[in-house]
């Protein structure tokens, strides 16, 4: 038998293994320990590397990590080990004595499927996020994203601030500037009531008798400034019209259109209107009874009889419980159902705003009995009989009018 000696020197000795030449925290040898000089070598041995064998790496303290192939002796290049692993040939460590780090396998089909569901889920999630963030600026983006002829409409928000939710004055300070007062000229005549801006671009909600019959329209709002308007369409049927400002300015404050199939009676209400050409006046009160039978007249000629009084001062006439109240309506008459409150309204509340103590208008004030012609002056002014058009009324005849009217 061939015996073959090395040399003192010859080879190192492994970086990280102790004296002993065992790997750290291993009974597992790191690779044959050194001979002396005088020592034979084991035959059973492979030949020594052509190279320096790969040192090993230390991830934390006990524990070494051992780059290689993962194929003990065998080399990758089919030579029979040489050359082929890192460990040149050498066996590598036991896999239980050595954490060896690798790569996380792909995830199955399985897992991938569940990732992608997730994908739908996650945008759904980021969506319902956004609409949170945006919350009651919701109306708002809507408005200025299709345009300024948007109707802002709610069912439960409150345009008053929290502080002073549940006041008049609250609901005055806040509704109060998207009020306006109206004077409606014809040869006949001037006469006064009042409207609702529903939209940034300057549409108007108001009485049909309030312009019926006009040459001119002013318009002046709650800032003193005045504009011209054009109507744009009327329903004689409802007592209702729609205007708009002929060079409406910027930043105009609209109101909220609420639900009038909520209201109840004993419900606390605010009118606001131009009495008496008393731009801005404030009344409240409360609903007293629901879906009042009132008859107006569908006839011109009315709105030219209260123009001819001027001043504002002419009485709007129509009909209740099979009485006529404040003139005679003549023979073309319509009926519609409206809201009864005892909020206090004078000639020149017409086309004005019935409030809820939310700020939602819930309905346009439009017949009221006044005492102004008694002789006795006990009598004189306001005994709390007044109606108001259902403001979901208005919101379904919209389209009508903005066609140009029933008479289209």
């Amino acid at each position: 038998m061939t015996e073959s000696f090395r040399r003192s020197g010859e080879y190192e000795h492994p970086q990280q293994g102790d004296e002993s030449g065992y790997v750290q925290g291993s009974q597992q040898p790191a690779y044959p320990q050194q001979q002396h000089a005088s020592s034979p070598v084991n035959p059973e041995w492979p030949p020594p590397p052509a190279h320096q064998p790969a040192q090993p790496v230390t991830v934390e303290p006990g524990t070494t990590v051992w780059p290689g192939s993962g194929q003990g002796g065998s080399g990758g290049n089919g030579d029979g080990g040489q050359g082929g692993g890192a460990f040149g040939g050498y066996p590598e460590p036991a896999a239980a004595s050595t954490a060896v780090l690798t790569a996380e396998p792909a995830p199955t089909t399985h897992h991938t499927s569940k990732k992608r569901a997730k994908g739908p889920l996650a945008l759904l999630a980021a969506v319902a996020i956004v609409a949170a963030a945006i919350g009651g600026g919701t109306a708002y983006g809507i408005q200025e994203l299709t345009g300024n002829d948007t109707v802002s409409s709610s069912t439960s928000t409150s345009v008053v601030p929290t502080a002073d939710k549940g006041t008049v004055a609250g609901v005055a300070k806040a509704v109060s500037p998207s009020i306006v007062e109206i004077t409606a000229s014809s040869n006949a005549g001037e006469a006064t009531g009042s409207g609702v801006i529903i939209t940034t671009g300057g549409e108007i909600i108001t009485n049909n008798h309030v312009v019926s019959g006009a040459s001119t329209i002013k318009v002046q709002l709650s800032t003193g400034k005045s504009y011209t308007a054009s109507v744009v369409g009327t329903d004689s049927a409802k007592d209702l019209a729609l205007i708009k400002l002929d060079d409406a300015p910027s930043g105009l404050t609209i109101a909220t259109l609420g639900d009038s199939d909520g209201v109840q009676v004993g419900d606390e209400v605010v009118a606001i209107g131009s009495p008496e050409g008393l731009t801005g006046t404030v009344t409240s009160g409360i609903v007293s009874a629901l879906n009042r039978d009132v008859t107006v007249s569908t006839d011109e000629s009315q709105g030219q009889q209260q123009q001819q009084q001027g001043g504002g001062s002419g009485q709007w006439p129509f009909e209740f419980g099979g009485q006529q109240f404040n003139g005679d309506t003549g023979s073309s008459t319509t009926t519609y159902k409206a809201l009864q409150t005892d909020a206090s309204l004078n000639p020149g509340n017409s086309g004005g705003a019935l409030i809820d103590m939310n700020g939602n208008i819930i309905g346009i004030n439009s017949a009221m009995y006044s005492a102004a012609d008694a002789t006795s002056s006990s009598s004189a002014g306001s005994v709390g009989l007044g109606f108001a058009i259902p403001i979901n009324t208005v919101k379904s005849d919209l389209a009508t009018l903005r066609a140009g009217g029933s008479g289209s």
